[in-house]
């Protein structure tokens, strides 16, 4: 079986360690334990690829900026051939507390942008994501910069460990399925 991992996130360095790109973040992650490296070169995207088992990973990291990544999985799916239901995006979320991991298999856009992209140019909201808690933390009318913002230095310490566990997900995801995954990994 073949998969598309997606990290949603900015491209350039003044994104780099914002929370808004914990998917290039958890991505980056998964490559490094993985023993591979993206290829910075590919349209709209780095990409690299590995198997866990007998699952073939197809991981992205898109280079449209987040209001357009719907635009490179459109693609991409096009491109291996790639059934949207072996689709998996992961995108910071605000509405759950910071480091909480949730894996659905649908559902609305929440108002975030990436997922709005990705659901207007899938034409569906039924694919898989794995909302990534970044907390509310921020005074009202905030949002923008908060989600733009760095990590703080507490967040930073207790990252790595939550990125453990979403690239956990993401093998289990590909390996035992969508219902199992939520089973045991949801509310963890």
């Amino acid at each position: 079986m073949k998969y598309l991992i997606v990290g949603l996130g900015n491209i350039g360095d003044e994104y780099a360690e914002t929370r808004h790109n914990i998917g290039f973040k958890v991505l980056d992650a998964f490559a490094k334990a993985s023993n591979i490296v993206f290829d910075e070169g590919n349209r709209y995207g780095a990409t690299a690829s590995c198997r866990v088992k007998n699952a073939e990973l197809f991981l992205l990291k898109p280079s449209t900026y987040m209001n357009e990544s719907g635009k490179a999985v459109r693609y991409w799916l096009d491109k291996e051939k790639i059934d949207v239901n072996n689709l998996l995006i992961i995108v910071d979320d605000l509405s759950i507390p910071f480091g909480a991991l949730r894996l659905k298999g649908n559902g609305s856009a929440g108002g975030h942008n990436g997922l709005k992209s990705v659901e207007a140019m899938t034409g569906t909201n039924a694919y898989s994501r794995l909302r990534f808690g970044i907390g509310n933390d921020f005074p009202k009318g905030m949002q923008i910069e908060y989600v733009l913002g760095e990590w703080t230095a507490e967040q930073k310490v207790a990252l790595e460990k939550r990125i453990e566990v979403a690239c956990e997900i993401i093998k289990s995801f590909c390996l035992s399925g969508l219902q199992n995954t939520m089973n045991q990994f949801n509310n963890k």
